[in-house]
């Protein structure tokens, strides 16, 4: 399909602000489920490693079925996506209100919910590529602080709900909202322009005439089956008359016009068979050729050593960095900080830096002196020792303190496409990207459950933060040691091509001479 040009503006305006209402109402309550996760250890009495796994679930399913949603907005559209993922959202949401055990909520709150989550991410940031381009970075900034503000309204809206109408009623209403991702994605218009031929046939449409079958006369399945058994019948026929020599009969049946017509309609269906059975060996040989191109693509990423050390960091990151936007609330509670000392929730105050947080590394990012890959390692390093210091954090005014530290940077997600760029070049980026969030959304699955399991464990949460700031700082250490003799050699390695070439080049001009 021929779309027009990015129109960085227009109607592109409105496609951010419906973008930004997507990810609001369909990530405020999956990352504001802490809240959520403290009803559900009374509702339910189950262990507090076995109910993380439903907010790590809805977490981590999304990222974790990334190419298949990259695959479902290509091939049905952000506008049909987005409506489609609005009903999967809403009812997951007010299907778990009806819950009658943690199991069915790993499906209705996890599965369906973070499915369509991860289905409205990937089309509202295509659609948004599509209508910008030079201002595609404002833009993708503008629609990704939209999760950040969910978490910061949902955290004190599904609190104030709970206490109105308790948790079923809570859920329900807050799926009610999510049906307002259907008007969103109304208005998300494919950019194609109207004079625009017909879309081009996809690789199994676009085959050349001579390879259908029957086009003319669109037969049967039953017909075709009479058909070949006339034919066959035929055959016999044929080879009974040669062999008692009957020629006499053997030409009156070629002299039949009914004859000749079923044996050359058959010749003619044999032989389109057999063009579309080699046409079919042909597409099957040319896809296999490009699977072993990607395996081959992926090989060679991970032949990149800092491109491996990426990815062993932010799936350490994810494990150690995520958990306390989930267990927060139930942090502060086992730390027996009163409900009134709660001046704003902890979950809030993580959404909020979080919005900060993307902003502001975002800017610093564009800076040319500011080297994108040392900045991320720097938030992981410094996320480490946030994540080692809530053990000693007894009060509100501490956990908040920290809550803020924690939030501020996990907004490192809105350089870490600049950190792959930079490692993997623009050309592989896609490639790239997809294998990395794959590795963060298992993160994202498993962090909060080993968290609890080790509450579970011990009955405090400190060993379990002592463990999230281990791997945090693990992952950031790896991906330096991986990072800095990788830029020592490019800039020893990199002067030496030019003196060599120029000194050939006097060398034959002097022969000349």
């Amino acid at each position: 399909m021929e779309y027009k040009k990015s129109p960085d503006g227009g109607w592109g305006w409105v496609i951010v602000f419906v973008s930004f209402c997507t990810q609001f109402l369909c990530y405020g309550s999956p990352l504001a489920v802490g809240v959520l996760y403290v009803e559900w250890l009374d509702a339910f009495g189950e262990g507090k490693g076995k109910t993380a796994w439903v907010g790590s679930l809805a977490s981590g399913v999304g990222l974790l079925a990334s190419p298949v949603c990259s695959l479902c907005v290509s091939s049905f559209g952000a506008r049909a996506v987005t409506i489609f993922s609005g009903f999967m959202v809403a009812g997951g949401l007010m299907l778990s209100s009806f819950a009658p055990n943690i199991y069915f909520l790993f499906f209705s709150y996890g599965i369906v919910v973070g499915l369509g989550c991860g289905l409205l991410y990937t089309a509202t940031v295509t659609i948004t590529c599509q209508y910008f381009d030079s201002r595609r970075g404002l833009a993708l900034g503008l629609i990704s602080t939209g999760s950040s503000v969910g978490l910061f309204i949902y955290a004190a809206l599904q609190r104030l709900l709970i206490d109105l109408y308790g948790l079923d009623g809570c859920l329900l209403i807050v799926g009610a909202l999510a049906l307002n991702i259907l008007a969103c994605g109304s208005l998300m218009r494919p950019l194609q322009s109207s004079d625009c031929p017909l879309p081009e046939k996809t690789v199994l449409e676009n085959v050349p005439d001579r390879y259908s079958i029957y086009n003319e006369k669109e037969k049967n399945l039953e017909e075709n089956i009479n058909m070949l058994e006339k034919s066959t019948s035929g055959e016999e026929t044929c080879k009974s008359t040669l062999n008692n020599g009957d020629w006499k009969s053997e030409s009156l049946l070629h002299q039949n016009p009914t004859t000749v017509a079923h044996t050359k309609e058959t010749e003619t269906y044999k032989k389109k068979v057999a063009e579309r059975t080699y046409f079919c060996k042909q597409l099957a040989k040319r896809k296999w050729q490009l699977y072993k191109n990607y395996c081959g693509e992926t090989v060679a990423l991970f032949k990149n050593k800092v491109f491996s050390a990426l990815f062993i960091a932010i799936f350490l990151f994810d494990i150690g960095g995520f958990p306390p936007s989930l267990l927060m609330e139930d942090v502060a509670r086992s730390s027996n900080v009163k409900e009134e000392e709660f001046i704003m929730p902890l979950i809030s105050i993580i959404g909020i830096m979080t919005a900060v947080g993307k902003l502001l590394l975002g800017i610093l990012a564009d800076f040319k002196w500011i080297n994108t890959l040392y900045l991320y390692v720097a938030t992981l390093i410094i996320m480490s020792l946030a994540l080692c210091a809530i053990p000693f954090a007894k009060s509100y005014v501490t956990l908040a303190l920290l809550s803020g530290i924690l939030g501020f940077l996990t907004g490192n997600w809105s350089i870490f496409p600049y950190v792959t760029t930079k490692t993997v070049g623009i050309e592989k980026l896609a490639h790239a990207y997809g294998i990395l969030m794959f590795f963060a959304g298992l993160g994202n699955s498993l962090g909060p459950p080993i968290v609890g399991w080790f509450y579970d464990w011990t009955q405090t949460y400190d060993i379990a933060f002592y463990f999230s700031g281990f791997c945090v700082l693990l992952g950031g250490l790896i991906l330096l040691l991986a990072a800095l003799p990788s830029c020592d050699t490019r800039k020893k390695q990199l002067p030496k091509p030019a003196p060599t070439t120029f000194l050939y080049k006097v060398a034959s001009n002097s022969s000349n001479v």
